[in-house]
């Protein structure tokens, strides 16, 4: 398993998901999983995916500068991203950083146990 591969893919299928059909991120969250959005903490995957359906807008689109990973205990990895985010409608795209740790499941995938959302504000 190439650590880098993992991470690329994972950060590829979560962005593209997250800017098509939000609910669709249902999967990638477990009961355990925790978000912490802007400083607010949200645990569980019915949780964290009603915080990110109901955000204050329909559409966006990822555009990712940066994706960073290092292994972690237990099979896991850590993977930080940045990059920009462009709303419909608004003339300047957002930056933005995020975290996620990602666990190994039984089936041979990963799972987001945690996962840390900030917009950078210059």
């Amino acid at each position: 398993m190439d650590p880098d591969a993992v991470a690329k893919a994972f950060v590829e299928h979560y962005y593209s998901t997250f800017d098509a059909n939000r609910a669709g991120l249902a999967n990638l969250y477990q009961e355990g999983s925790m978000l912490t959005f802007e400083g607010q903490k949200i645990q569980g995957s019915q949780n964290i995916v009603a915080k990110l359906t109901s955000l204050p807008f329909q559409q966006c689109k990822h555009n990712i500068t940066t994706v960073d990973c290092q292994p972690s205990g237990s099979g896991g990895m850590l993977v930080f991203v940045s990059g920009t985010l462009q709303l419909v409608g608004e003339q300047h795209a957002l930056k933005f950083s995020q975290m996620f740790h990602l666990m190994p499941t039984p089936q041979g995938s990963f799972y987001v146990l945690n996962d840390i959302f900030r917009l950078n504000y210059a």
